[in-house]
C-alpha cells in the first residue's frame, strides 16, 4: 500500500512527537507493527522491523518502562536522554521519506526534532513538578498516561492522520501551557527550598 503526502507527513509528525515521550516504545511499536505486516513501513523505516533491532529497542523499551515510574530516577533518565530523543525524533521523521525526497526528508527532519523537543521539555517539566510531591501515585499514574498515548497517537497517525494532525494540535497547546506554567511552578519552588535553607541546630 502506497501512503499519500497527507498519511507521510502525519506519520512523520507522529514519530517526532512521541520519540520525546517514549523513544524505544515507538522504535519497537513501528519495527513491531512492520515487521508482523500490520503496516507498510516506508522504505527508510524498514531497518526498524530487522530482528536484532526489535530485541535491543524491546530491552530498552522494557528499561524505561520501570525507570520513568521511579520518582527522581524518572527526571534523571530525562536528562540523560535530552541528547538521544530530539535527534533521534528527526531523524525517525526523516526516515519517513528517506533519502529520495530531499526537501521533503528535510522538513520532516525539523518538524520531527522540533515536535521531539517541545513533548520532551513538556514531558521533563511535568515530571519535575510531580516529583515536588511525596507520593508515588501522581508519578506513576503520568508516566501510564505517556504508555498509553505513544501507541495511540501513532496508530490514529496510520489510520486517521487529519484526526491525528487535530489531536496534536490539541496536545501541542496544552504541552506549551504546562512547559509555561509549570516552570514558574518549578522556579517558584526552588526558590522557597532555596530560602528556607537548613533548620538551625
Amino acid at each position: 500500500m502506497d501512503l499519500d503526502t497527507t498519511q507521510l507527513f502525519a506519520l512523520a509528525a507522529a514519530l517526532g512527537w512521541a520519540s520525546g515521550l517514549r523513544l524505544y516504545a515507538v522504535v519497537f511499536f513501528t519495527g513491531l507493527a512492520g515487521h508482523l505486516g500490520w503496516v507498510p513501513l516506508p522504505e527508510g523505516l524498514q531497518l526498524l522491523q530487522q530482528p536484532v533491532l526489535l530485541i535491543a529497542s524491546g530491552l530498552m523499551l522494557a528499561i524505561e518502562f520501570f525507570a520513568d515510574k521511579v520518582p527522581g530516577l524518572d527526571s534523571l533518565w530525562d536528562m540523560v536522554h535530552t541528547v538521544i530523543r530530539i535527534p533521534a525524533g528527526a531523524l525517525l521523521a526523516a526516515g519517513v521519506f528517506g533519502g529520495d525526497q530531499g526537501s521533503w526528508t528535510l522538513i520532516a527532519a525539523l518538524m520531527g526534532g522540533t515536535l521531539a523537543a517541545t513533548s520532551h521539555v513538556a514531558k521533563a517539566t511535568t515530571r519535575a513538578a510531580v516529583n515536588t510531591s511525596p507520593e508515588p501515585f501522581s508519578n506513576i499514574g503520568m508516566s501510564l498516561l505517556g504508555d498509553a498515548a505513544v501507541p495511540g497517537m501513532l496508530w490514529l497517525a496510520w489510520e486517521h492522520p487529519l484526526w491525528f494532525f487535530g489531536a496534536l494540535s490539541l496536545a501541542l497547546c496544552l504541552m506549551l501551557a504546562l512547559i509555561v506554567t509549570l516552570a514558574k511552578f518549578l522556579r517558584q519552588w526552588f526558590r522557597r527550598w532555596r530560602g528556607a535553607g537548613p533548620a538551625p541546630g
